[in-house]
């Protein structure tokens, strides 16, 4: 579900509209749009929003927000295409904003965030010099997450769920290494999911209940859904309470698609690097304002 404007906000569009089919209003629009009167407007009034965005969340009662939230990161690529970037550009950008999207979440006092990096699907793909050119922006960001003031100082634990095994050796020290320094955090949990895949993660969990039926420490008849749940790779966090995808895609692209049964979703068309403060809190208010309803 996407957010939805207002009466106010339908009206003033349409007749934006109307009015910008006539040259004469269109040729001083257009110098108007790209002027830098029009930016200091919109960043201001964005601020404004954003700033009483933030107040109604805080005020709202805190069970009502969503304890974990995940995102499908998607747009990077065509967010450089848009901006005519460097491919590595746009990934670079949406690396960045991933830095700025973890302090909001903080900030809100939300204790899990999941963010879908990499899938398998994508290392297969991708070209090799693109993926060599994300492997090192993985290398970059897991180093600067370990030594991050931000990580530290509100005791967040980092995660890195996937299939390790097909990342280059140089990804693997920075897991480790980024994992290692904030092993003994529990205030809140960040999972970065590379090497993945949910078919896979499922995969993975049935082998293991296999080979403990096999070497008969199961019983087949005591498999159930918490069994699986256990052997699955997020095993140590609750299902997702909102899943957010960038970049107008309204799919799941095999990401949790164990945990996100009773999930609710957001789709948003802006690309990720162009996600904004006020995005995230519009797809909070959203949430907060739906009725969920567990298996129906």
């Amino acid at each position: 579900m996407r957010y939805k404007k207002g009466w106010f906000g339908r009206t003033l569009d349409v007749t934006a509209k109307t009015l910008l089919k006539f040259r004469l209003v269109r040729a001083p629009a257009r110098w108007l749009a790209n002027s830098r009167i029009a930016w200091s407007v919109v960043s201001r009034i964005d601020r404004v929003r954003g700033l009483r965005a933030r107040s109604r969340l805080q005020s709202c009662d805190p069970s009502s927000l969503p304890r974990h939230i995940s995102i499908i990161m998607d747009g990077n690529r065509r967010f450089a295409w848009a901006n005519s970037m460097d491919l590595n550009q746009g990934h670079s950008a949406g690396k960045e904003k991933l830095k700025r999207v973890m302090r909001w979440v903080l900030d809100l006092k939300i204790p899990y965030l999941t963010v879908y990096a990499l899938s398998n699907e994508n290392m297969k793909k991708r070209s090799e010099e693109e993926m060599s050119a994300l492997y090192e922006l993985y290398v970059q960001g897991l180093k600067e997450i370990s030594i991050d003031p931000l990580i530290h100082e509100n005791r967040v634990r980092v995660n890195v769920v996937g299939r390790r095994e097909f990342l280059p050796e140089k990804v693997k020290k920075a897991i480790l290494k980024a994992e290692d320094s904030t092993k003994d955090y529990s205030d809140f949990i960040f999972t970065i999911c590379l090497a993945y895949g949910g078919r896979e993660e499922i995969v993975d969990a049935v082998k293991s209940l296999a080979e403990d039926y096999a070497e008969g420490s199961i019983e087949a008849s005591s498999i159930n859904t918490d069994m699986i749940s256990s052997r699955l790779y997020t095993s140590e966090l609750p299902d997702p309470d909102l899943v957010i995808r960038t970049s107008g895609e309204e799919r799941v692209s095999n990401f949790l698609l164990w945990q996100i049964a009773y999930s609710e979703f957001y789709f948003t068309d802006v690309h990720w690097p162009s996600f904004s403060r006020q995005d995230l809190y519009w797809a909070i208010e959203d949430y907060v304002s739906r009725g969920r309803r567990f298996g129906s």
